[in-house]
């Protein structure tokens, strides 16, 4: 009698295959993420001719710089390095509702503006629901072109007859192969979409744009070997229920993965903010202790953004931490630094530590800022509301040297501040800056002997 079909298990991480669950992944070592899958039945037929494959030198390969095309959003093409290079395949992910079907439609928007075919395949919305989203944006020309499936037989079949330059799938989670025996969205059915949709834009030298839903922990659902597949990973980050979006590249095989993109939701659509550090410290409020302005380095754009704080003394044995938009790992950390290196008695006292505008930030340039929050909160004196400061602080109290001080200064000098504190270690990289006073510190003690004295 013949033994029935056994399921095979996949790690969602990785991808690895076994026979039977496991508690821990032997491949990647991390623990519960196998799911059951039924496993892929193998055709049986003839055997197909091997054929030799081309090997070419290095040398003999060519490269141009044209091969990119500007979507006409600044903001995106500098998340992708430049543009969007011809044959690649990007992964966009983000938060139910965020924005990422409304960028892609105002790509092609752009593009088919420049008389560009475009596809866009949608398995989550009909043809109705796409227009009336994209009567909200303007007027389209008919070279793009849509198509409403989720067979990825048939996909195939119309992006090798219709031959687009840019193709949109919407989303990767609901496609799905006959050739594969599991559910769409499964691990099976991700990995072979998205292994056919790497195909077609290689060899048809066209470039594919997919959709991924993500997980409760903000990561692309299906298997970790999707974003190892695909050239360009980007994610799509901020409050749904905010106006602001961020578009962060965490993985590029063409360009930088340090540049964001920042985007306003509006009625039309999403537009892009030329000066996110303007946009950020909009409605700063005056006079108000525990508010610091501080630096950042988003890839090569400095952003300003405000650092505030609230202190205020415990009514428990157990005095409360609260970190937004920072790690809180770290506010522990100065706070220590400000009771052993300062003497400031924060052991009796909540601290509330905030980034205004729920951007996320993790540079240690932010340091000297969330210090001089805390500080100002605690003794109940404002910070001057034309001070900029920023630099790391280590566990001395040494204030230590940031990365690229001249761009902060000159932002800082933009947007019409008058005095930044800096460490006294990068004076001499920024020197003598015409409009701004820029001071140099030493220690923590300084800066805010400086400041909140």
């Amino acid at each position: 009698m013949a033994k029935a079909k056994r399921n095979i298990f996949f790690c969602q991480n990785c991808g690895h295959e076994e026979s039977k669950w496991l508690g821990q992944c032997p491949m990647c070592k991390e623990w519960n993420t196998f799911v059951e899958e039924k496993a892929a039945s193998v055709k049986s037929g003839a055997v197909k001719a091997v054929q030799e494959a081309e090997v070419v030198s290095l040398n003999s390969v060519s490269t141009d710089e044209d091969e990119r095309v500007k979507t006409g959003i600044e903001e995106l093409d500098r998340v992708l390095g430049g543009g969007i290079v011809q044959g690649s395949l990007v992964l966009v992910g983000g938060d139910p509702g965020i924005g990422k079907s409304t960028l892609l439609l105002q790509v092609c928007q752009r593009l088919s503006d420049m008389d560009k075919k475009i596809l866009y395949i949608s398995g989550e919305e009909s043809l109705k629901q796409i227009k009336l989203r994209a009567n909200r944006m303007g007027d389209f020309k008919d070279t793009l072109s849509l198509l409403c499936e989720t067979n990825l037989d048939l996909i195939r079949g119309a992006i090798e007859r219709h031959k687009p330059q840019m193709a949109v799938i919407d989303s990767i989670q609901t496609m799905y192969s006959e050739e594969v025996a599991s559910a769409p969205g499964s691990v099976s059915q991700v990995r072979e979409s998205t292994n056919t949709l790497m195909q077609l834009a290689k060899g048809l030298n066209i470039s594919v744009f997919i959709v991924g839903h993500v997980t409760k922990e903000g990561t692309v659902a299906g298997p970790r070997v999707l974003e190892h597949m695909v050239d360009t990973v980007l994610y799509f980050e901020g409050d749904r229920h905010a106006s602001y979006r961020i578009l962060r590249g965490v993985k590029n095989r063409f360009g930088s993965t340090n540049e964001i993109g920042v985007f306003e939701m509006r009625k039309s659509g999403l537009a892009e903010v030329e000066n996110p550090s303007e946009f950020m410290l909009s409605g700063k409020p005056e006079h108000a202790s525990g508010s610091v302005v501080a630096c950042a380095m988003e890839g090569t754009r400095p952003m300003l953004m405000e650092i505030q704080a609230l202190v205020c003394r415990s009514n428990f044995g157990m005095p409360r931490r609260t970190a937004a938009g920072l790690d809180y790992n770290r506010i522990n950390l100065l706070m220590a630094v400000l009771e052993k290196r300062l003497g400031l008695l924060l052991s009796n006292y909540d601290a509330y530590v905030n980034i205004a505008g729920g951007i996320r930030l993790n540079e240690p340039a932010a340091d000297l800022g969330i210090v001089m929050a805390i500080a100002s909160s605690y003794k109940n004196k404002p910070v001057s509301e034309d001070t900029i400061v920023f630099g790391e602080v280590g566990l001395s109290g040494e204030i230590r040297a940031v990365t690229m001080p001249e761009q902060r200064v000159a932002e800082a000098k933009k947007l019409g501040f008058k005095t930044c504190i800096i460490p006294e270690v990068s004076m001499k990289s920024v020197g003598k800056v015409a409009g701004i006073e820029v001071i140099g510190v030493k220690s923590v003690n300084q800066a805010i002997n400086y400041l909140v004295s």
